[in-house]
């Protein structure tokens, strides 16, 4: 029953909400920021439960078009994803009372796009969309909302909604590192995505999901390849200008496997074999990241 559950909900592939909370937990470390652990707890409890629902409404609503078999009989598993909905929506809603409106209006967000991935007339997952929003989802939201609750009010922006006007703020420094910082994560998150794309191009093709390594044809293993480079550059930006420590240079040596691992990609593209490079990349990139950030805010 358990393994059947954690096959259902593909729990290996929740790497990339762990390794961007644990990273974002690392920076606040760096930063000697004080850590709220009840809001950093319930942020943790839902995002990880509504990963989990939208993982199984994607594989309950996929094997409707597909030939897999999902691990429960359909009425169970409709069970199953409905009771992970509700728990990860009263998380999240708990989580909202305790903080504020730009906590709702983010997660709210997210909370749509998880929805209609594969849901809905249109679903993200049949356009050349995934790779970009699955990558903001969890490279970029997870640690600006982690962020925010835990630095002081009014760091990233101040939203005051009244019923005469709407008030935002943006501190646009604060918000440029919290980009900087999201690069990583979100290349890493994409990356998966597209690699899980451009393996099954002819089998989405058949079932009319045109994704994006559709329309870019060989040109999606250039892509594939420099997304990797920009997360490099981008460290090393951050690193030069004071926003990373000294310690993340180390990270950067980590160029050398991912770039084996390009190469294996290049040569072959096939789920069972070479799509794993994308995921040994993931924890490369995402593990050195974070390690050595933890080891900057230890040392200084």
């Amino acid at each position: 029953m358990v393994s059947r559950f954690l096959n259902y909900v593909e729990i290996r592939t929740k790497i990339t909400s762990l390794f961007a909370f644990l990273m974002t937990i690392a920076y606040l470390t760096y930063r000697e920021q004080p850590i709220d652990w009840k809001l950093t707890g319930l942020f943790f409890a839902g995002m990880l439960l509504f990963d989990l629902t939208t993982t199984a409404i994607n594989n309950y609503i996929d094997t409707k078009s597909n030939d897999q078999v999902l691990p429960f009989e359909r009425p169970k598993a409709l069970a199953i994803l409905v009771t992970l909905l509700v728990f990860s929506t009263i998380a999240g809603l708990t989580l909202v009372y305790f903080t504020d409106a730009v906590v709702l209006l983010t997660g709210g967000f997210c909370f749509l796009v998880g929805i209609f991935y594969t849901f809905g007339p249109v679903p993200i997952s049949r356009q050349p969309l995934g790779e970009l929003l699955s990558g903001l989802l969890y490279g970029l939201f997870i640690p600006f909302l982690l962020l925010y609750i835990n630095m002081p009010a009014g760091t990233y922006l101040s939203l005051y909604l009244g019923f005469d006007i709407i008030r935002l703020q943006v501190h646009v420094v604060p918000v440029l590192t919290l980009l900087l910082l999201s690069v990583n994560p979100v290349c890493a998150t994409a990356n998966i995505m597209l690699a899980n794309n451009i393996c099954d191009l002819e089998k989405d093709v058949l079932v009319k999901r045109f994704t994006l390594p559709y329309y870019l044809g060989a040109r999606s293993l250039d892509l594939f390849a420099w997304i990797y480079y920009i997360a490099y550059g981008t460290t090393l930006v951050m690193i030069l200008f004071g926003m990373l420590p000294l310690t993340c240079l180390l990270m950067l040596l980590t160029i050398w496997p991912i770039r084996k691992n390009i190469q294996v990609f290049r040569q072959k593209q096939e789920k069972e074999t070479t799509f794993s490079v994308s995921i040994k990349n993931y924890v490369i990139l995402m593990g050195s990241l974070t390690v050595t950030i933890f080891l900057g805010g230890m040392i200084s």
